[in-house]
C-alpha cells in the first residue's frame, strides 16, 4: 500500500509520488523568531519530523528545509518594545528555538536558511514579477513593491476563495496600493525604523515582505518544483495562498502537495502570545520529560486540533512509561532494529502511518504490542520479537527512550540494572502482600518506593516503576 497524504490545496488524500524517485523536498514555514517558543509553537516542527522520518523509512532521501524569519514588523516592535537591537532580539530568540527542538529529538533540518541571508534572491524574484507584469512599484514614494492580485486570475485557488470575497491586505500602508486586497513584497524604509533592518533595492532602501522571503528561499534550495510544503493550518491564507501565487506568477510550478498541522489550542482558543496563555518548552518539561511531551504531541494527528491540558499531558506520560516499563522487564531484550524497518514494524503500524500518518492508530499497534510482551513475559516467554517492533515504532515517532537525543543520565549501566533487580523485588513481595490480602505491608512497600522518589503505576499488564 502508497504512502497517501492529505493534499490541502485538494482536500484529497493522495498517493505520494515525489517528482524524483528515491527523493523528497520538503519546504516548511519556520518560526518568527519574536519571541521565546511555545508548546503550539514547536508543533509543527514535531509534526513534519515524524513525516521526515517515515518517508525515510520508506526509503526516500529527504531534503528538509525549514527556515526562519528573522525580519518583520512584529521583531522590530518587540525589539523597541524591549530595548534591543531586533537583530539581537532574533539571536537570543532563535537560539531557545534550538534549545526546544533538541529538547524535543526534532532532527535538524538539511538547511536552515534566515530571511536576512536571502534578500538578493527577494530581489530577483520581485523583479522577474515586476516584469511579468504581475507586480508594481507603489507611485506614492514610499518604496512599497506589491503584488497585483487582479494580474493573476488563480488568487485564491490554494484556499478556495473568490478574489471579491477577500478582505483587504493589512501588510502595509494601502495608500500605494492599485487594489487593497494587493500585498506587499517590499517595504520601504521608514524614518522610524532603524537604518540596519533595511537593504538597498531598486526601489529605495527597504525589507522584504514575509511572503516573498519563503518563495524565494524554496525556490533557491528545493528548485522551481518540490514535494511538500507544509506549516501550520493558520498559515494557509494568506501565507500560503500568497507564496503560491508569486511563485508561479514567476514561472515555478512550486509545490506538489500542501499539509497543514492544526493548532494547539487552550480553553478552545489557539495557544498564542497575544492571548496570555502561551506555555513555554522549558517550563512544561519541569512537569514531564522531553520525550513525554513529545509522545503527546505525535499521538494525536497533526491534523486534529489538541485542546492542552496538564492532565492530559500527565495521562500521555503514564502511558509512556508504561512503554518504558515493558522494556525495562524485558532488560530491552535487543538492540534498536537497524536496516529495512518495514521488515520489523508491525503490518497494521505501518499501514496507520501510510494512512496520512495516522499516528493515533500506530500508537494503538505500539500499545498492543507492549500487551502482547508483557504477557509473554508473564508466561515466560521470549520477547525479542516484540522488543524489537516496540523499538522501531518507538524510533520511527522519535520517542524511543534510548535515543542518544534524550541525554545521559549519567548514572552507570550497571548500576541502573542493580536499581532494578531491587525495585523489582520489592515489587514482587508487593504483589504476593497483595495477594495474602496483607494490604498493611503492600501500602508500607509502596510508601518505602515512594519516600525513595520510585513512583509505582498499576496497569492491567502489571506494575510498573520510574523515577
Amino acid at each position: 500500500m502508497p504512502l497517501r497524504l492529505h493534499d490541502t490545496a485538494t482536500r484529497e488524500v493522495r498517493d505520494f509520488v515525489p517528482l524524483r524517485p528515491g527523493h523528497a523536498g520538503i519546504y516548511l514555514c519556520g518560526l518568527t523568531v519574536q519571541s521565546a517558543p511555545h508548546v503550539g509553537h514547536v508543533r509543527s516542527g514535531v509534526c513534519f519530523d515524524v513525516l521526515r522520518r517515515w518517508l525515510g523509512v520508506r526509503g526516500h532521501t529527504v531534503t528538509f528545509i525549514r527556515n526562519v524569519t528573522d525580519i518583520d514588523d512584529k521583531i522590530l516592535a518587540k525589539g523597541a518594545e524591549q530595548d534591543l537591537e531586533w537583530w539581537a532580539l532574533t539571536a537570543v530568540n532563535k537560539r531557545l528555538l534550538d534549545e526546544a527542538y533538541a529538547l524535543l529529538n526534532v532532527l535538524p533540518p538539511t538547511y536552515e536558511p534566515a530571511a536576512t541571508g536571502h534578500v538578493p534572491e527577494m530581489l530577483e524574484l520581485i523583479g522577474l514579477l515586476i516584469e511579468r507584469g504581475h507586480a508594481y512599484p507603489a507611485t506614492d514614494g514610499s518604496g512599497d513593491v506589491y503584488f497585483d492580485v487582479a494580474s493573476w486570475p488563480s488568487y485564491g485557488e490554494l484556499t478556495r476563495q473568490r478574489v471579491e470575497d477577500m478582505e483587504a491586505a493589512e501588510d502595509a500602508d494601502p495608500r500605494g496600493k492599485r487594489d487593497p486586497r494587493d500585498f506587499a513584497l517590499w517595504k520601504g524604509a521608514k524614518a522610524s525604523e532603524p537604518r540596519t533592518a533595511s537593504w538597498p533595492s531598486p526601489w529605495g532602501r527597504g525589507r522584504p515582505g514575509w511572503h516573498i522571503e519563503c518563495s524565494a528561499m524554496a525556490g533557491k534550495y528545493l528548485g522551481d518544483a518540490f514535494d511538500i510544503h507544509g506549516g501550520g493550518v493558520d498559515l494557509r491564507f494568506p501565507h500560503h495562498e500568497n507564496e503560491q501565487a508569486q511563485s508561479r506568477a514567476a514561472g515555478q510550478d512550486f509545490a506538489s502537495y500542501w499539509m497543514h498541522n492544526a493548532w494547539i489550542t487552550t480553553s478552545g482558543e489557539k495557544m498564542s502570545k497575544s492571548l496570555g496563555n502561551s506555555l513555554l518548552v522549558p517550563n512544561v518539561l519541569e512537569r514531564v520529560r522531553g520525550v513525554e511531551l513529545r509522545y503527546y504531541l505525535v499521538a494525536s494527528h497533526y491534523r486534529s486540533h489538541v485542546e492542552f491540558s496538564f492532565e492530559a499531558l500527565e495521562e500521555a506520560a503514564a502511558a509512556y512509561r508504561r512503554i518504558e516499563g515493558f522494556l525495562e522487564r524485558a532488560d530491552r531484550g535487543g538492540a534498536a532494529a537497524t536496516g529495512d524497518l518495514l521488515e520489523v514494524l508491525p503490518a497494521a503500524f505501518v499501514d496507520a502511518m501510510d494512512d496520512d500518518l495516522g499516528t493515533p492508530a500506530a500508537v494503538a499497534v505500539l500499545h498492543d504490542t507492549v500487551r502482547e510482551g508483557n504477557r509473554r513475559l508473564d508466561a515466560g516467554d521470549d520477547v525479542a520479537a516484540q522488543v524489537t517492533a516496540v523499538r522501531a515504532m518507538l524510533g520511527v515517532l522519535g520517542v524511543d527512550p534510548d535515543d542518544p537525543a534524550w541525554g545521559s543520565t549519567g548514572t552507570d549501566d550497571h548500576l541502573v540494572g542493580v536499581v532494578d533487580a531491587l525495585v523489582r523485588g520489592l515489587l514482587d513481595e508487593r504483589a504476593q502482600a497483595r495477594a495474602d490480602k496483607d494490604w498493611a505491608r503492600a501500602d508500607e512497600i509502596r510508601d518505602r518506593l515512594k519516600a525513595a522518589g520510585v513512583e509505582i503505576t498499576d496497569t492491567p499488564d502489571g506494575p510498573t516503576w520510574s523515577t
